[in-house]
């Protein structure tokens, strides 16, 4: 809503311009007149500019759709682990800032450009997920929209909307069995500064990924390369390290992450160890912007699985 005020004010600025200009070609002065025009015509355009952008990303904003599935989840206590582990190794990077996925900081602050405020909700019976159906969930993960339909831009940069429908099924089944934790979300969760809208207006952000509706089932979980590429797949690793994983390259959203070929020059045991300790085999501490806190927490196979599968991985 603020920012639809803000873009009818933009429009009266601009009507202003407008009329200053003529004000201008009245005045009698030929170095006033031209010169009035013309500064007016400038901020005009350059406003004009603006201000389309800004409605083109508000537009946009409110583009994204998907049909809400028809399912209730089982809560078996087999469902209910495996979603601990899935939430665990993935989910609480964003959403566990305080407490068990009782939701996350601002991550807009992270950001280099001020885009905006974008707050992963709390996920608890604290939050709003209590009131949302399972199938409202389920396309929350997989296509990063809400139960009102609203967008959620950040969730649908993630490769959450890979993670396979049983696993999928499994968090809400987690979810599901979680007290009330922490403070509910501000609503909306996401909120786009003027600039945010324009850059997004302008096709100057991240594409969310596109709305999927069809079936994704994982391959057996073992210490595989086939596992983690599946668990890579989720993950979102390629977000910094690129996407063939050989190393951020300038134009992504920053980290850069760095080639992670260099896997291949370690044993498991030192792969295992940095991320559960967040320190290399060389003794180069991880940045805190890299998720190693919860993908360390996976347990050993998954973690021999990813390591066989960046192992793999040719050096750029």
């Amino acid at each position: 809503m603020q920012n639809i005020v803000a873009l009818i004010a933009m429009v009266v600025v601009i009507a202003l311009f407008i009329w200053l200009g003529v004000r201008a070609l009245r005045a009698r002065n030929s170095l006033v007149r031209w010169g009035g025009v013309m500064l007016a015509a400038i901020l005009a355009v350059a406003l004009s500019g603006v201000s389309a952008l800004t409605a083109t990303g508000i537009v946009r904003q409110h583009m994204r759709s998907a049909p809400v599935p028809d399912l209730k989840v089982e809560a078996t206590a087999e469902r209910i682990a495996r979603g601990r582990a899935v939430a665990d190794g993935f989910c609480a990077g964003c959403h566990s800032k305080t407490g068990v996925l009782s939701g996350g900081g601002d991550v807009g602050k992270d950001l280099p450009i001020p885009i905006g405020s974008f707050v992963p909700a709390n996920l608890t019976a604290a939050g709003d997920l209590k009131h949302w159906s399972d199938g409202e969930i389920f396309r929350a993960i997989r296509n990063g929209i809400d139960a009102r339909g609203r967008w959620l831009a950040i969730m649908s940069f993630t490769n959450a909307n890979r993670l396979s429908d049983d696993d999928t099924k499994a968090v809400i089944a987690y979810i599901r069995s979680l007290p009330e934790s922490g403070e509910r979300t501000p609503d909306p969760p996401d909120r786009f500064t003027l600039l945010g809208l324009a850059m997004l207006g302008a096709g100057m952000l991240p594409d969310a990924k596109p709305v999927f509706t069809g079936v994704i089932i994982a391959p057996p979980k073992a210490p595989t390369a086939r596992y983690g590429k599946y668990l890579l797949s989720y993950q979102d690793c390629r977000e910094c390290h690129g996407k063939d994983l050989g190393g951020g390259v300038p134009g992504q959203l920053p980290p850069l992450g760095p080639d992670l070929g260099i896997v291949k020059e370690w044993s498991l045991a030192q792969f295992v160890a940095t991320m559960r300790t967040g320190v290399d085999p060389n003794g180069h501490r991880l940045d805190e912007q890299m998720p190693w806190r919860p993908i360390g927490r996976m347990d050993d196979d998954e973690l021999s699985a990813m390591y066989q599968y960046l192992a793999g991985l040719p050096r750029s």
